[in-house]
């Protein structure tokens, strides 16, 4: 299924960053154009902050494609080279339940011009302004070639609130094989954003910082064997799958913890399919981050997985299952590549 790769060598050489190997293949990684222009910029973080932040607040979960068909595999993942690490930038722990700051909503207008979310997470890079999320949080799948409108990250958002400022995207980077071939194996984006604004109550935006400086960022790890142990961070919206917690609210960040496992998906084009025990709905979970080594003092650890999608795959009728790309070398030479973008201030 997929196209055939040119080995180029490159290395991540991010700033801060510990390499236990680079990754030998080299992803045809392709930058999707956001608020590419300041004032495009502006436009968008005044849409979502006018008004008190009407439409952060009446924004939706986005609810395409939040569950799939899959079952555990005895098959293993195979990995594409040599494993990899990059070390993740001091965060801070928040005061409730010591989760990440690194963690928040994506915001933006979908296909049925309507304001949606789903989650993101702050990454470590060069310009320390990197987003991970899914990559169809990014396309919008529903129309060939497009990208969602007017989209922003809120690390720490809580009941409709900007603790840390709302970040701009500016441009997106994402694997070729996505936006061209529909492969779900490489559903992940990484977007470079602004730095942070908030708005005051006659409109004027004030300049917030980098993210990655005012929020901490996430370090990375590739060609790792399935783990014991991961900690899912995500916004969950609707009823608990397990049909007898409380109902997810999708206003404040919520975590899970499970082991990894490999899956067969029937319904979606992908050959290295990871799972992870977790009771999320879909709704509002996808592109929530999979932390290995997750540090409750330090508010970090290493993304090893987005959620794109949830399953049921023991067949009770009960979603059990989070569903993620195998992080390989061709995710780290994506991210690698999304690195290496500036951005700068908006206002």
């Amino acid at each position: 299924m997929r196209r055939a790769l040119i080995t180029l060598g490159i290395g991540l050489g991010l700033v801060g960053s510990t390499v236990v190997s680079a990754p030998a293949l080299a992803a045809s990684p392709v930058t999707v154009p956001l608020a590419t222009s300041v004032s495009a910029a502006q436009q968008a973080a005044t849409f979502w902050l006018a008004d008190g932040a009407a439409n952060l607040k009446s924004a939706t979960p986005y609810a395409v494609q939040t569950v799939v068909h899959g079952e555990r595999t005895s098959t293993a993942v195979v990995p594409d080279g040599k494993p990899g690490v990059v070390a993740p930038v001091q965060g801070v722990a928040s005061p409730e339940g010591k989760l990440p700051t690194t963690s928040g909503k994506v915001f933006f207008v979908g296909a049925d011009g309507q304001p949606h979310w789903c989650t993101g997470t702050a990454m470590q890079s060069n310009y320390r302004n990197l987003v991970a999320t899914a990559g169809h949080c990014v396309y919008d799948t529903q129309r060939a070639g497009a990208a969602l409108d007017k989209w922003v990250f809120v690390p720490g958002y809580s009941e409709g609130t900007t603790p840390s400022g709302l970040y701009v995207g500016k441009q997106a980077v994402a694997h070729y094989d996505f936006g061209v071939y529909a492969d779900y194996d490489r559903d992940f984006a990484f977007v470079n954003v602004y730095n942070g604004v908030v708005s005051s109550s006659s409109g004027v935006l004030t300049d917030t910082g980098r993210l990655v400086d005012s929020v901490g960022g996430l370090g990375f790890r590739y060609n790792q064997p399935p783990s014991s142990s991961v900690d899912v961070f995500g916004y969950p919206a609707g009823p608990n799958p397990d049909g007898t917690g409380r109902p997810y609210t999708g206003q404040t960040l919520e975590q899970s913890t499970g082991s990894t496992f490999p899956v067969r998906l029937s319904d979606l084009a992908a050959d290295q399919a990871i799972g992870v025990d977790s009771p999320f709905p879909g709704e509002g979970s996808l592109g929530s981050s999979w932390l290995y080594h997750y540090s409750k003092d330090s508010g970090t650890g290493y993304l090893n997985g987005i959620t794109i999608s949830v399953s049921d795959t023991d067949g009770d009728g009960r979603y059990d299952t989070g569903v993620s790309p195998y992080f390989d070398g061709e995710v780290a030479a994506v991210y690698s590549a999304a690195g290496n973008f500036w951005t700068g201030p908006i206002a």
